[in-house]
């Protein structure tokens, strides 16, 4: 059986390129358009894998992170940051938050299949 993936993005063109680029891949997505339907999201479907963004509105990718590495089920489910922000101190602040890995955007097709295999074999 595919993956899961569920993937956080306010950008309706960002989700759709994501389940695109991820489906012709072989994975399962859900969708989600921002930090606070995320959340909701991550327990209706339980996905092997959370990809958000950063900045949204209602709740940020940080926060996300960090409200789902509160939830126990959900402290091993890799979660990886995609995001047009590349500074040092935001991946820091996702990498402590609870974030397996960073993509900076625009992504390549190739190289987020390859992050997605490395963090969700």
């Amino acid at each position: 059986m595919s993956k899961l993936i569920l993937t956080v993005d306010d950008s309706a063109s960002m989700r759709m390129l994501l389940k695109a680029t991820l489906t012709s891949q072989g994975y399962r997505i859900e969708t989600a358009n921002d930090g606070k339907h995320g959340l909701e999201r991550m327990h209706e479907v339980r996905p092997d894998l959370l990809i958000t963004d950063i900045n949204m509105p209602e709740m940020d990718g940080f926060e996300l992170i960090e409200a789902v590495r509160g939830i126990g089920d959900f402290r091993g489910t890799p979660i990886l940051v995609l995001s047009t922000e590349f500074s040092d101190e935001k991946k820091a602040r996702a990498r402590s938050a609870g974030a397996t890995g960073w993509i900076t955007k625009p992504f390549e097709p190739t190289k987020l299949g390859a992050a997605v295999r490395r963090v969700c074999p």
